[in-house]
């Protein structure tokens, strides 16, 4: 035991000395203001723990430093952006110098070393995965070949809704987990019960939302710490990760298996993963770097589809129920424009201005990564007379930008009509420049995450009335608290769902008629993920 923590020591001390060494070749010059740096650890001791809300975390460094802030660990150096401003310049419009990630010691360590938005810029895979996404899902008309699936889906949670509304959370779930795994790989959910893969994405993605935290895990500042094992004191981001990697492995490999094994037998249905294995002559090799872009570029859609949709669609329904006359508003226009007998389409979404800034407000009031993705730079950069040394990771704080009174009067309300141009008024920021990524590492699903959010609000406000929760007659105080975590959830909570109409409820219920319930894939899955 004491020889381990010698050694560790010897290397720590090693590791601070190369650090320092190399950081004489790089120029020289101020990094932003921030906390006072310790001797050799620097600001390791300033990193927020897994448990806290980084996003409110960081932008106390608004106050105390600053719109930009920087802390040092060991050498390396982070960058934190409280203003909207500064990202566009930075990670917008410098792109070509700031599209890398960090080295995600942790990420790596808990499975995730080869997910999309882990991969560093020269990584040859990222320019693969892209490229294979944007093909099938990177514009509008691409996306539209899954329309029918998501309306389809939607009508179904619905229906899922009006029979067990205190269920909301569950059936949220179910309904993205439907979605994405019909487009990424051709699987039917099971339709009334748990469905594994629904399940492993939920498992997967928690793991996810902890092992991307930017600036909270150690490992990530002192690769050293690779190398600890799981017993040792101390250790317990080792003991999470080796947890972690279980299900990481079973979300990336299962679901792959299933549309494999279905291409082969000429089985399948149509979906992202089978298109790509279709287009090859042979199916490729067992670990052969064919396989890995196709299999991970799947699961980025898979994970980033369930978990950012549930994100939005859980605080949506909330944000119903704390702000009424916003609901009452969008119910308006679709009754005027659709109609009582019909639920919104796709095609009438040029005609719902108010539900379109609706879905923009909702991903601008609780943004879906709080604290974006941070990004690396793979060169030397200079900003209004800062210096940053190539490798600078720079965080954009989201919620910040999202919440910024000068940008957004009145941030904390849920007011649709800011988006909205009418006299007097100019719409207020798209959130979309934010919420959806910078650069080059913009997010590579986000038109059929829009598309995907419009027919899940529009048919959800046109179906329903949302309020607050009522105990002994009474309304019950709703307040909109939030999870810890890269991917922002809110709390468990209760509202009340009824139908707007006896209509509605016929329309709901109708998908049964119209659209019997298909059989599952799940029994499928029983040699390849047994439980």
């Amino acid at each position: 035991m004491v020889s381990i923590i010698l050694a560790l020591i010897i290397s720590l001390v090693g590791f601070y000395l190369v650090k320092s060494l190399s950081s004489k070749k790089q120029p020289r010059g101020p990094l932003p203001p921030g906390p006072l740096r310790k001797p050799i650890i620097g600001n390791l001791t300033d990193l927020p723990s897994h448990t806290e809300r980084d996003w409110e975390y960081w932008l106390k460094h608004k106050d105390l430093y600053g719109p930009i802030s920087s802390l040092s660990i060991l050498g390396e150096n982070i960058v934190i952006l409280n203003d909207a401003r500064l990202a566009r310049d930075i990670l917008e419009k410098r792109s070509a110098v700031w599209s890398s990630r960090p080295s995600w010691n942790f990420g790596k360590m808990a499975g995730w070393g080869k997910i999309l938005g882990t991969l560093e810029y020269l990584d040859p895979s990222l320019k693969d995965m892209r490229k294979a996404l944007g093909y099938q899902i990177g514009s509008k008309k691409a996306v539209s070949q899954f329309n029918t699936v998501q309306d389809l889906e939607v009508r179904r949670f619905l229906l899922r809704v009006l029979e067990d509304p205190d269920r909301l959370l569950q059936h949220i779930r179910k309904e993205a987990g439907a979605i994405v795994l019909k487009v990424a790989y051709g699987y039917t959910v099971e339709p009334h019960e748990d469905d594994p893969l629904v399940d492993l994405a939920d498992v997967a993605m928690a793991t996810f939302g902890l092992a991307l935290l930017p600036g909270t895990w150690a490992v990530d500042f002192i690769p050293i710490l690779k190398h600890v094992p799981v017993w040792f004191p101390g250790a317990r981001f080792a003991r999470m990760a080796k947890q972690f990697r279980k299900s990481v492995a079973a979300f990336s490999d299962v679901p792959y298996a299933f549309v494999k094994r279905k291409v082969a037998q000429q089985d399948f249905e149509p979906s992202f993963l089978a298109n790509l294995l279709q287009g090859n002559e042979n199916l490729p090799e067992p670990e052969s770097y064919e396989e890995t872009v196709m299999k991970w570029s799947a699961a980025a859609l898979y994970g980033g589809g369930s978990d950012t949709t549930v994100s939005v669609m859980s605080s949506f329904f909330l944000a119903m129920a704390l702000f009424p006359e916003a609901q009452r508003k969008a119910q308006a226009e679709i009754d005027r424009v659709v109609g009582p007998d019909r639920l919104p389409s796709f095609l009438d979404r040029e005609n719902l201005p108010y539900i379109n800034a609706m879905i923009k407000e909702i991903l601008r009031w609780r943004p879906v990564l709080p604290m974006g993705t941070a990004h690396a730079s793979v060169e030397d950069d200079m900003y209004e007379g800062y210096i940053f040394p190539k490798g600078t990771l720079m965080v954009p704080n989201v919620w910040a930008f999202m919440h910024d009174p000068n940008t957004y009067p009145d941030p904390d309300a849920f007011k649709p009509e800011r988006f909205l141009s009418y006299e007097g008024h100019d719409p207020e920021t798209n959130p979309y420049y934010f919420v959806f990524g910078f650069g080059r590492r913009v997010c590579p699903g986000r038109t059929l995450a829009d598309t995907n959010l419009y027919i899940s609000i529009a048919q959800s406000v046109a179906a329903f009335t949302v309020t607050k929760p009522t105990r002994d007659g009474k309304e019950v105080d709703l307040r909109p608290e939030y999870q810890a975590g890269a991917i922002s959830h809110p709390v468990p909570y209760k509202v009340n769902i009824t139908p707007r109409s006896p209509r509605y409820e016929e329309l709901i219920r109708a998908v049964e008629t119209d659209h019997p319930w298909e059989k599952s894939h799940s029994e499928e899955l029983k040699d390849l993920y047994p439980k």
